[in-house]
């Protein structure tokens, strides 16, 4: 086949197609393809035919199966320069060709050796060398002869078909190459208005971004929405629209068409993001709405659900008021997803704001449970009756159900799913029950200082609150296992919590508590250690566990081998007290005797009887032993001898010293003013001073004296019977 011509003249417009076409039937039903090219063109884009071979190659390796091809460059008007040296160029230059040439995924790593046998001749100029030229020829014909031999010029020949089916196939390939949109190109007055229009375009979307209106637009819709945006943007756009249809409309209508749609995409794309912006202003502005409309509806006492729906109504619909207004006419954009958007914003914030609310409302009724059952389950607690727990229990329910109602009624406005709220009702019955455990279990905490605090009270005061004097009456033993027994009571209380749904059980459970700590540490407390040795499983076994019977793990405030400790510690720290008592009840009882014993009277009868008789025969001696006895019996009483010596000789005998001669002088001196007093009112009576016998002032003195004696008795007397407490009989 010649195939020259293609170029020519008479194919007009459409010349660079059917060249294209031409070329690829060649290689497609050829085995030898021959491509003249001038000398001078190796090197050149468009005058060595590299854009027809690209595209040859490109449509080839999509259409057709890979079969070898020979590819003879014949060099025309071959200058002085060697062949060896333009060989290669152009080698190098069909295999670029090739490497750039988009390839199917089935040819990605095809090398151009699979499709052509590149070979590369040259033949000298004619007009100058005539007879070289012809020699050269010859010999390129003589290549030619059994060129489908085996290593003959033709390729590897695998698309062969018989000499019968030749017609057909090349009918189906140039069908299937006359079919194949990628080698046709456009008329020229096409590609003119294709240039034109897209400079036309290109302009004007130049002068729109430039716009003074459009930039002061877009300025001002980035701080805040716009009134008549849509309108404004809609003119502009107008505006750049009609001038390229006023200067594209001698074009081809088809280009005009498609150019001016670009136009409007880019132009649109360009005014996209304010419209963006004047939605999201518009969203913003719809929300804030809503906040405020919402925040002052629940201020007035609105229900929370229907300020929620009215509200939503309100700013939906202003948002959609600001989106008909922000419209541009030339889009069909869509505020869909904005408004979504808004909608989700909307929401989010009333659940949180629902959540607030709900979490206040919770945290009200708490602090009012709180308040109510902290101080009474508190006192319950400390008083540690058989009662206590079925009066916390009574309390509990009280508060509980009157906090379930006022909640309850509170959140009714919230329209709340009824799964919800009964979670929300078990919470606050659950923060009731933590409160009076948490209230439980400080005072289990305090438990030993509680129990202390109720031995004191019971050990110290009697039935009727007043204080104890030890006289030496009182059964002791009793009194402190009395105090004791109260205090088991106080630990037995604290030791479990009980809030069962009847008071029988709570009851129940309190009192096998007691039961066992009365069994396990009262009653083997008071026997010998014999006994305690002989029953020490007994003592033992019911604490040896970190549970009560039938009270669970959750419901135990004191363990079992907790109050073991507890116990003893508690009987060690009250031992001092109960020792105090027995010692003071012993003083009392010695200070009460005042005879010596039966033996040590008549020991003096015997032995003193000489000094008796001394006394009745000599009865100066015994006045003087009278005057001796009342000055020794006023410093006992002014002294209080039984008080001082109650808490030891040495204590005793040390404040003793401290006391006696200032005591001493005191009593003289008192009996030198009562002379005094006596002296002067004598002498006013008689008006002179009388001599009296010096006997007859010696038992005036002495009366006086035994007169102020008694008197000093008298008030000490009275004295130790209100510090002591202990009632003293003055012979």
């Amino acid at each position: 086949m010649d195939l020259e011509g293609t170029d020519g003249r008479e194919r007009g417009e459409d010349d660079t197609a059917f060249e294209k076409q031409s070329a690829l039937f060649a290689l497609a039903v050829s085995d030898i393809v021959l491509i003249n090219m001038w000398c001078h063109d190796i090197g050149r884009e468009q005058a060595a035919n590299k854009p027809l071979l690209k595209t040859v190659f490109q449509v080839m390796m999509r259409l057709f199966s890979p079969r070898k091809t020979t590819l003879l460059f014949v060099i025309r008007d071959k200058t002085k320069t060697p062949l060896e040296v333009l060989e290669p160029v152009l080698r190098e230059d069909i295999q670029k060709i090739w490497d750039s040439v988009p390839k199917p995924p089935a040819h990605k790593q095809t090398p151009l050796s699979e499709f052509f046998n590149v070979e590369v001749t040259a033949l000298s100029s004619y007009e100058e060398k005539e007879e070289q030229f012809k020699e050269q020829v010859m010999l390129l014909r003589q290549r030619f002869f059994n060129s489908i031999a085996p290593g003959g010029l033709a390729g590897d020949r695998r698309a062969v078909v018989p000499a019968s089916g030749f017609p057909f196939s090349t009918q189906h390939i140039w069908k299937v190459i006359r079919e194949n949109k990628d080698l046709d190109l456009p008329a020229h007055k096409v590609m003119v208005a294709t240039v034109r229009c897209e400079e036309i375009a290109n302009e004007n979307l130049a002068k729109l971004a430039s716009d003074e209106d459009w930039l002061e637009l877009e300025e001002a819709v980035q701080s805040g929405p716009v009134l008549g945006f849509g309108k404004k943007i809609s003119s502009i756009l107008d505006k750049y629209f009609s001038d390229y249809d006023t200067e594209a409309v001698y074009f081809d209508e088809s280009v005009r068409t498609t150019k001016r749609q670009h136009l409007e995409s880019k132009s649109l794309d360009l005014v996209y993001p304010a419209y963006q912006a004047m939605l999201g202003h518009l969203r913003a502005k719809a929300l804030n709405m809503f906040k405020e409309q919402l925040e002052q509806a629940l201020k007035i006492g609105e229900a929370f659900a229907g300020a929620v729906r009215d509200c939503m109504e309100t700013s939906l619909a202003e948002f959609d008021h600001g989106c008909v207004d922000a419209t541009v006419q030339q889009a069909t954009w869509d505020s869909l997803k904005t408004r979504e958007k808004l909608r989700r914003d909307i929401d989010n914030h009333a659940a949180s704001v629902r959540a607030t609310k709900l979490s206040e409302i919770s945290a009200q009724f708490e602090k009012r449970l709180s308040e109510a059952l902290s101080e009474p389950v508190a006192s319950l607690l400390d008083a540690g009756s058989r009662d206590t727990w079925p009066s916390i229990r009574k309390i509990f329910i009280r508060e509980t159900d009157s906090a379930i109602s006022g909640f309850s009624s509170s959140i009714s406005g919230f329209e709340i799913d009824e799964k919800t709220a009964n979670k929300m009702v078990e919470n606050l019955k659950e923060y009731a029950r933590s409160v009076v455990e948490k209230k439980a279990r400080e005072e289990a905490g305090q438990v030993l200082i509680r129990m202390k605090e109720r031995f004191s009270s019971v050990f110290s005061q009697d039935s009727d609150s007043m204080p104890r004097v030890w006289t030496g009456k009182e059964n002791i033993r009793a009194i402190t296992k009395d105090a004791r027994s109260r205090s088991l009571k106080l630990l037995a209380v604290m030791a479990a919590l009980c809030l069962e749904e009847t008071t029988d059980k709570s009851e129940e459970k309190t009192d096998k508590i007691e039961s066992v700590l009365s069994s396990a540490l009262l009653d083997n407390g008071d026997g010998s250690s014999a006994i305690q040795e002989r029953s020490v499983s007994a003592i033992v076994s019911p604490l040896a566990s970190s549970t009560w019977e039938e009270v669970s793990p959750s419901d135990t405030l004191i363990t079992p081998v907790q109050c073991k400790s507890i116990w003893r510690q508690f009987k060690t720290e009250t031992e001092y007290t109960v020792g105090q008592a027995i010692a003071t009840q012993e003083a009392s009882r010695r200070s009460s005797t005042f005879l010596p014993p039966p033996w040590a009277i008549v020991a003096l009868l015997i032995l003193g009887f000489n000094e008796f008789m001394l006394l009745l025969r000599n009865p100066l001696y015994l006045g003087v032993l009278f005057v001796l006895f009342l000055l020794v019996k006023a410093l006992w009483v002014q002294l209080d001898i039984a008080s001082i010596f109650q808490h030891g000789a040495l204590s005793g005998i040390l404040q003793l010293s401290t006391k006696f001669l200032p005591t001493v002088m005191g009593i003289l001196k008192r009996l030198a003013d009562e002379g005094q007093k006596v002296g002067a009112s004598s002498n006013n009576a008689n008006g002179s001073v009388q001599h009296v016998p010096l006997q007859d002032q010696e038992s005036d003195f002495s009366s006086q004296g035994s007169s102020s004696a008694s008197n000093l008795t008298y008030s000490s007397s009275l004295t130790h019977r209100q510090v002591g407490n202990v009632d003293m009989r003055v012979a």
